[in-house]
């Protein structure tokens, strides 16, 4: 297939895009490639994907819709995979408008080429922050996300809402992913476990917000990236069961899914640093700090709805993702 990806010079979107060259598909990246964070990391993805002859780039701004069209109209895709975004809860206290510019202009920006171009199927990071202030674990895409607890989570309901209205007014399939802690190779800098690993590295203390008591669903890239394929592949039906009287947020009457991609196994922050150390041979010197604005204390995804519908099964260990990642980072950065 022809399946433009945008975000090819992020984590995720430079891993799918890689999985989608080796399985023989064309692909379009889209990436402005900004310096929210090291743009030499993101070259460095670039460069490996322009390995593949099946590779093309085209450097522009989510915001930027005539470009964006224009990427349609030449590409002419089947199937459009959407992981760019302003990404990040404690950068959107910050710079709140960076936010409504990529992760709400931005997916505008997507969705009108895709119901203009006939495309098939698009799917579009969502992310676990959208459960805000829900306590109920595990996550379920069936509970209600109506309470986010940062301009980011809020950005990423809207995707949601958004989509869910060109499925109803224009019949194009949408699926959402909720992306739960993704980890590994290439990870992003501004992730814990890039930081802890550069400051223990370095010798300088890690800042552990919520004094350590936090849970996450640590999802290592590898699954996050099969979840996505096989997802890609199963095009957005309509649930012949969905009432109006008792209405399924995770599902619809139109051609509308949103799923949870996460590990289904939280673990704890200081047990992830643990692991951390014994990989990198030396202790951490911890500094504690308690819970920052827009954080949740624990999160843990309900993936059986996933599971159900693709057959998605997550296979990686933290033990086995954080010593993958180690390995990385020694090499890419000779550490």
């Amino acid at each position: 297939m022809r399946i433009l990806v945008t975000g090819t010079a992020g984590f995720i979107g430079f891993h799918v895009a890689q999985r989608l060259l080796n399985r023989g598909d064309e692909v379009l990246g889209v990436d402005i490639v900004n310096d929210y964070y090291d743009v030499e990391l993101k070259e460095s993805r670039l460069g490996l994907l322009h390995q593949f002859p099946a590779f093309e780039e085209a450097r522009i701004a989510l915001e930027d819709s005539s470009a964006m069209e224009a990427a349609f109209e030449r590409f002419r895709p089947d199937r459009v995979v959407h992981l760019a975004a302003q990404a990040g809860v404690r950068y959107s206290l910050e710079n709140p408008r960076a936010y409504i510019d990529a992760n709400l202009v931005g997916f505008l920006n997507v969705l009108e080429p895709c119901r203009h171009h006939g495309i098939e199927h698009l799917v579009y990071a969502s992310s676990s922050s959208v459960y805000g202030a829900n306590t109920r674990m595990p996550f379920s895409i069936h509970h209600n996300v109506d309470h986010p607890l940062s301009l980011y989570a809020a950005s990423k309901k809207a995707n949601e809402l958004m989509a869910h209205t060109y499925s109803n007014l224009y019949g194009l399939p949408t699926t959402g992913l909720r992306f739960f802690t993704v980890y590994g190779p290439w990870g992003r800098p501004d992730m814990a476990l890039f930081i802890f690993t550069r400051r223990i590295i370095e010798g300088k203390p890690i800042q552990i917000f919520n004094r350590g008591r936090h849970q996450r669903d640590f999802t290592y890239i590898d699954d996050i990236v099969e979840g996505v394929i096989r997802t890609l592949d199963q095009v957005a039906a309509p649930n012949p069961l969905w009432n109006g009287d008792k209405p399924d947020p995770g599902t619809s009457s139109v051609p509308y899914r949103v799923y949870n991609i996460g590990n289904n196994n939280p673990i704890d922050l200081m047990r992830y640093i643990e692991v951390l150390e014994e990989n990198l041979g030396r202790k951490a010197e911890k500094e504690y700090l308690p819970l920052q604005p827009g954080d949740v204390p624990a999160t843990c995804a309900d993936i059986d709805d996933l599971t159900a519908a693709v057959g998605y099964r997550p296979q990686t260990p933290i033990e086995t993702g954080i010593r993958n990642f180690v390995r990385w980072y020694r090499d890419y950065y000779s550490a």
